[in-house]
C-alpha cells in the first residue's frame, strides 16, 4: 500500500486556547493512538490534501521529532462552514495486528451485458476489509467480463488468502441492468414479432 509523509511537531499543550492558535496559524492539531502512549502533534493543513483529497487510500508515515511512526487515518473533521481541517486522528500500525480499512473497488474490463446494451452500475466505490498492513491492497479489482445483463458481481467472489472482506456473501459490488434504450429495443422487437 502506499504511503504519504506527514512532517509534524509534538504539541506540548492541548487546551482549547493552545488548538486555537494551532489553527489560525494554518496547522491542524492531530493525535496517534494505538501505541505506547498517545502522542499529540500539529502539522501543516497542506500536507493533507493529498491524504484526504483523492479517491485512493494510503498509509501515513508520521514524522515528528525524528521519529518516523507509521499510520492510517482513522478520523478527520471538517470545519461546517469553511470545510477546513479542524482535527485529524491516526492510528498507530503494527505490523502483526489486523485494522480494518475502506479500499477502493476498481471495475476491470468490459461485461458482455454492457455490450448487449445492458447498463452497468456500481452499487459500492469502497469495501471495508480486514488484514495485517502488509497485505492490505490499493485496490480490490473487480472483474465484470462476464456479466450479462440481469447478472450481479457478489462480495462472496472477492474471497482471498491476505484479506478478509467486512461485507455480507450476499452484497451487490456491481450488477448489469437493463437500459431503457435496451428495453425499449426489446419491445419494439416482440411488437414486430407479434
Amino acid at each position: 500500500m502506499k504511503s504519504i509523509t506527514i512532517t509534524g511537531s509534538q504539541r506540548e499543550s492541548v487546551g482549547k486556547s493552545a488548538t486555537k492558535a494551532l489553527r489560525n496559524a494554518g496547522q491542524v492539531p492531530c493525535v496517534i493512538y494505538g501505541g505506547d502512549k498517545v502522542l499529540h502533534f500539529s502539522a501543516d493543513e497542506k500536507q493533507f490534501k493529498n491524504l484526504v483529497y483523492t479517491p485512493n487510500v494510503y498509509t501515513a508515515t508520521i514524522e515528528v521529532n525524528g521519529k518516523k511512526i507509521e499510520t492510517i487515518l482513522q478520523d478527520i473533521q471538517f470545519h461546517p462552514i469553511h470545510d477546513r481541517i479542524i482535527h485529524a486522528d491516526f492510528y498507530q500500525l503494527q505490523a502483526d495486528k489486523e485494522i480494518s480499512m475502506n479500499i477502493p473497488v476498481r471495475i476491470l474490463g468490459k461485461s458482455k451485458g454492457v455490450a448487449m446494451g445492458g447498463a452497468l452500475r456500481q452499487n459500492l466505490r469502497k469495501l471495508k476489509v480486514k488484514a495485517i498492513p502488509a497485505n492490505l491492497p490499493d485496490f480490490i479489482d473487480v472483474d465484470v467480463t462476464e456479466l450479462e445483463i440481469g447478472n450481479k458481481f457478489y462480495a462472496s467472489r472477492l474471497r482471498n488468502d491476505k484479506y478478509q472482506v467486512l461485507h455480507n456473501d450476499n452484497t451487490v459490488v456491481a450488477q448489469v441492468r437493463m437500459s431503457r434504450n435496451a428495453a425499449k429495443a426489446a419491445s419494439e422487437e416482440e411488437e414486430v414479432a407479434e
